[in-house]
């Protein structure tokens, strides 16, 4: 585990690892958290390939070296031990870290996320594959259509709406073929039973991209886990940042504690 990503490390106290979604990126899927993570927690930030300063891969994207680099980089920083925060494709990568690291991986905080995608979800991505690869606004477009929640997106005016098109045709990370690429292959199934770490999963009910049947699933297929809804689009960064840093920060200072006072961090 020499490799490394490009990474942004905060704050102080416990370990707390980011996994982003496809196509995104630190700041772009965790920004309006940052603040108050890091007022408590290390937070190492890794921009996986194609993300950020981290170099695009020259070939497919697999999930186990994924989540060992993702690891590798939060030891690297000097974090040993850590939750794991993971939204969108972030999720896969952080159950299979939990699996494969598990004297690493203290917990988990799986969001907007999935086992594997349904048959919809697959489409979508595979629409979203073909169209990075083509016109921009387009792109800009569809991914707006699936991505935010129908109370937020008829909630703005045609300007904003303009806004916010422009601003999606500008944010189109190098790397994000090989991300939704490998989003679209993830299948964790056979992973979730043999979590043992204390895990909260968060639903986006109203997700067009990835809905909250795969949230509920990766609940019922981890033993003792969590479960919370939060009424957002898959953009829950962007229109309900307060319900889900609330629902992070519960589960945080919880478990913080037990392990402190030495209990059962479940």
């Amino acid at each position: 585990m020499n490799e490394q990503y490009s990474y942004t490390i905060e704050g102080s106290g416990p370990g707390l690892l980011l996994a982003h979604g496809a196509g995104g990126g630190i700041e772009a899927n965790f920004g309006p958290l940052m603040a108050d993570l890091r007022g408590t927690h290390t937070v190492v930030g890794p921009d996986l390939p194609g993300a950020g300063a981290t170099p695009r891969s020259a070939s497919p994207l697999d999930l186990d070296t994924v989540a060992d680099t993702l690891v590798a980089t939060a030891v690297g920083a000097g974090v040993e031990r850590f939750t794991v925060l993971g939204y969108s494709l972030g999720t896969a990568v952080a159950v299979r870290a939990a699996t494969r690291h598990p004297d690493r991986v203290e917990g988990l905080v799986l969001t907007a996320g999935f086992a594997r995608p349904d048959h919809r979800t697959r489409l979508t991505l595979g629409l979203w594959r073909e169209l990075l690869d083509g016109d921009r606004t387009l792109l800009a477009r569809f991914a707006t259509l699936v991505a935010a929640g129908a109370p937020t997106l008829e909630a703005l005016s045609t300007e904003e709406l303009t806004a916010r098109l422009r601003a999606a045709e500008g944010f189109v990370p190098e790397g994000s073929p090989e991300q939704v690429d490998l989003a679209a292959s993830v299948d964790t199934r056979d992973d979730l039973p043999r979590i043992t770490v204390p895990t909260l999963v968060v639903a986006t009910t109203l997700d067009r991209l990835v809905p909250p049947e795969a949230s509920r699933e990766l609940a019922e297929g981890i033993p003792g886990a969590e479960y919370a809804e939060v009424g957002s689009g898959h953009l829950i960064a962007d229109e309900a940042p307060d319900a889900w840093l609330s629902l992070v920060r519960d589960f945080l200072d919880r478990h913080d504690r037990a392990r402190v006072g030495g209990g059962r961090n479940g």
